[in-house]
């Protein structure tokens, strides 16, 4: 963290310069009817630029006042006073830049490494004064560092909306969007489904998939690609159960219940639980690992829900013990579950399920997420 601070410090005349330029010679950027706060990124988060961009509203543009920048990270405020970053510990808020108000554009880092400050969120704003500028709302949280994590490579397992090895069975009606398959075991071991199979006995079909169902003791070539989705289901776990040195360490004791979960690897020695509404808000490209030691359980009519661009094909339950969705909850990501995944009455789920025993659905709806 402090190796963070140091570098900002001795890169603070680049982000004063363009101030002091525009200040001299005016700006050509423009104003707005009301303020706006933005930020864009190049780069990985250990080599990172990140610009930060006001633009001033059109009765403020001209008037003297003040710019701000801050960084939120843990609990703990930093503030740049134009010279570098300290920590705020009370009183006047430190100015960043004073003069005329003019749309602008900061560099707040240049090829940075801030892999230490993952979840730490950047903040800009101006005013005529401090309290003009918090009293009407002048600033805004514009970039939020997220780690620099691959997404667990699924294989063959990623052709399957459900994999189990023992058994997935259904308390009908169960809606599932993509193709479920068992194996070791046969199509006896799939339950409430109400089989069809087709004429080439490769596959079967069910009114409660939208899919195919496959089984082990279906025809060639249906066993032998089902041995290796199970092989790849497998490895996938250990992918995910092996990544090394988390952002976040048994956070919130297990307990995840009200949080915005930014990308990053999480990692729990312990049962995770989901009491209450859970945000993952990350872009398109994001990545989210969850590894646990135990269960994962979910309370009724509780959802998951993704902001900024999150995709549910980007986010990984690693889960050792039992993964329980409550009744009417709502689950977003791809589970890969060392035992067993139920999903309660009216569950409904955006992702896949792939269990090393069983799966089992009560009128639930599972759909694979979009690729």
């Amino acid at each position: 963290m402090n190796n963070v601070w140091r570098y900002l410090k001795q890169q603070a005349w680049l982000m004063v310069l363009p101030l002091l330029l525009m200040a001299a010679y005016g700006s050509g950027a423009f104003a707005a009817q009301t303020p706006s706060f933005s930020a864009t990124a190049s780069g990985t988060t250990n080599n990172l630029t990140l610009n930060a961009t006001v633009n001033v509203s059109d009765a403020d543009a001209g008037i003297n006042g003040n710019m701000y920048l801050g960084f939120h990270f843990q609990n703990t405020w930093y503030v740049n006073n134009g010279t570098g970053w300290a920590q705020y510990v009370g009183g006047a808020l430190p100015v960043y830049a004073s003069g005329p108000l003019a749309s602008r554009t900061i560099e707040a880092v240049r090829n940075a490494d801030l892999s230490s400050v993952v979840g730490g969120q950047l903040y800009v704003g101006y005013g005529l004064t401090e309290a003009d500028g918090l009293a009407n709302g002048k600033y805004a949280m514009v970039y939020t560092v997220t780690a620099n994590v691959a997404p667990v490579l699924l294989g063959t397992a990623g052709n399957f909306a459900i994999l189990a090895k023992t058994g997935i069975s259904s308390v009908p009606s169960s809606a599932v969007t993509g193709d479920i398959g068992v194996s070791p075991a046969a199509a006896s071991f799939i339950t409430g489904f109400t089989l069809s199979a087709d004429a080439t006995n490769v596959f079967s079909t069910s009114t409660q998939v939208v899919g195919r169902v496959y089984a082990a003791n279906y025809a060639v070539p249906t066993p032998t690609n089902l041995t290796t989705a199970v092989l790849d289901m497998q490895t996938a776990y250990t992918d995910a159960a092996g990544r090394p040195t988390p952002n976040f360490l048994n956070l919130g004791s297990g307990n995840i219940g009200g949080l915005t979960l930014v990308p990053g690897l999480y990692q729990w020695g312990s049962s995770v639980t989901i009491p209450a509404d859970v945000t993952l808000s990350g872009g398109a490209s994001d990545v989210w690992i969850f590894q646990m030691s135990g269960d994962l359980v979910m309370s009724a009519s509780k959802r998951i829900t993704l902001a900024g661009g999150a995709q549910a094909k980007n986010i990984f339950w690693q889960v050792a013990g039992q993964v329980t969705i409550g009744a009417g909850a709502h689950f977003e990501g791809i589970i890969l579950s060392q035992t067993a995944i139920t999903l309660q009455t009216g569950a409904t789920m955006n992702g896949r399920a792939l269990a090393q025993s069983q799966v089992a659905l009560d009128s639930a709806t599972v759909t694979k997420p979009a690729p």
